[in-house]
């Protein structure tokens, strides 16, 4: 009976502590995997994110130009348009990662409630300009260029 008290109690190892040192290394690695692709696609720019920071009225503008998709409002968006454009201009290029690649974008008042809205697109290998009038009060777009008037085609046309 002495000895028997005498006997020091080891702590049991937990199972889930040994499970973990075993096989942390291979969790730590699929966990970096997922957050390195992840961040890839998450950091991928796109048209927008050259957009400056904007006025509450000039967010107004922009969105109902680059959200405008159609007459029966649905399908694609001019933002989208000018993206797949873009891109198919430069089909092995991720040209919106590029350094050289700026978009200015320009709002200026023509009436009361009629702006002019000028998107530039430039890269390494040209630029593209697009030009529209884009009405508040009826929403009403208007194609100032080729360029503008093919994207506004796109978008009313696509089905």
């Amino acid at each position: 009976m002495g000895k028997d008290n005498n006997k020091e109690v080891k702590p049991k190892k937990s199972d889930f502590k040994a499970f973990l040192k075993k096989r942390a290394p291979f969790y730590l690695a699929a966990i970096s995997l997922i957050v390195i692709s992840a961040y890839g696609v998450l950091s991928e720019k796109n048209l927008e994110s050259f957009f400056p920071e904007f006025t509450s009225e000039e967010k107004q503008i922009i969105d109902i130009l680059m959200k405008y998709d159609g007459p029966n409002e649905t399908g694609l968006t001019v933002i989208k348009a000018i993206e797949n454009k873009i891109k198919d201009e430069y089909p092995d290029e991720k040209i919106f990662d590029n350094k050289k690649t700026k978009v200015e974008l320009d709002i200026s008042k023509i009436n009361f409630d009629e702006y002019q809205v000028v998107l530039n697109f430039q890269s390494h290998k040209g630029e593209i300009n697009y030009d529209w009038n884009v009405n508040t009060s009826s929403k009403k777009i208007t194609s100032n260029n080729p360029e503008s008037k093919h994207i506004i085609d796109l978008v009313d046309f696509y089905d």
